[in-house]
């Protein structure tokens, strides 16, 4: 049985991803203190970029146009999330940022039955209510739909569109190579966007260290994985799995800057917990949408 036969083991390396999305939120709090939000994202891309293209530069043989193209129109939808998703960081909690970014999760199967037509079984639909549920439940009680809350749920509908279009561009292509790619275009994208404030070094050591993990584990690693697995997963299932990177950030909210532990973490935990299992048993490996002979890239 291969490793994409066998979905204990994708969906055990985005549980990965997930544990260290989770744990970026918390760790990033204090360093967005020490530095701009735009010049942050650059250095941290532009170095997970660079660290792939040193590490494997046999890569770059896999680009032609249609594929460099792809990529980065991928890159950019991520790197608009995560823009919008780090400025609402600055402004909210750990907690309701993990949260409100989860909702990507609902609008993964929404924007696919909508736009292109997608099959979303019963199944997902079940699995995508649960987390719906568990979600309401950790974050009703005192959330309001402040400045910061808001640039947050923008951010989670351009992840929710990154993940459909991984899921229809991602098939039979080189994962490592099109990971580059959007690592290089979410660099470049937030580099650009930091020249009207002005573009900054970390100014300690404690800044780098978050960096260096972030371009390593929560970007370059992190993005193969997810880019790897939604070759043969299913969108709507790759985004459920995911959801429970916010319930690590409480986790580590918890742990790291003292956010309190409720009854509402613990039984929202549950209900995310009941629909990942859901998924788990019954993911459609089937890829959104065939891939063109003539697009496909030799591994």
């Amino acid at each position: 049985m291969s490793l994409k036969e066998h979905k204990s083991i994708p969906t055990l390396l985005l549980l990965f991803v997930a544990l260290v999305w989770g744990s970026t939120f918390a760790i990033m709090k204090d360093s967005l203190d020490r530095i701009d939000v735009n010049s942050f994202l650059a250095w941290r891309f532009i170095v997970a970029a660079l660290l792939m293209a040193i590490l494997r530069p046999q890569a770059f043989r896999h680009i032609n146009g249609n594929f460099l193209l792809r990529g980065v129109f991928a890159g950019l939808l991520l790197g608009a999330g995560y823009i919008f998703q780090t400025f609402g960081l600055t402004q909210t909690t750990v907690a309701k940022t993990g949260f409100i970014t989860g909702l990507y999760a609902v609008f993964v199967p929404l924007i696919g039955a909508i736009f292109f037509r997608h099959h979303i079984s019963r199944i997902q639909w079940g699995a995508v209510a649960l987390a719906t549920i568990g979600m309401a439940i950790l974050s009703f009680h005192g959330l309001a739909i402040g400045h910061g809350e808001l640039l947050v749920l923008i951010g989670a509908l351009f992840f929710a569109l990154h993940i459909i279009g991984l899921s229809r561009w991602s098939p039979d292509r080189d994962s490592y190579a099109l990971t580059m790619i959007q690592m290089a275009t979410v660099g470049l994208l937030a580099l650009c966007a930091s020249f009207k404030g002005g573009f900054h070094a970390p100014h300690d050591q404690g800044v780098w260290a978050v960096v260096i993990y972030s371009a390593l584990f929560a970007s370059a690693f992190a993005f193969i994985i997810q880019t790897w697995a939604q070759s043969f997963m299913a969108a709507t299932s790759v985004g459920i799995v995911l959801t429970m990177e916010y319930i690590f950030a409480a986790i580590f909210g918890i742990a790291l800057v003292h956010e309190k532990l409720t009854w509402r973490i613990g039984i929202g935990g549950l209900c995310m917990m009941a629909g990942l299992y859901l998924v788990i048993l019954f993911d459609d490996t089937t890829p959104s949408a065939p891939v063109d002979e003539h697009e496909k890239i030799a591994p």
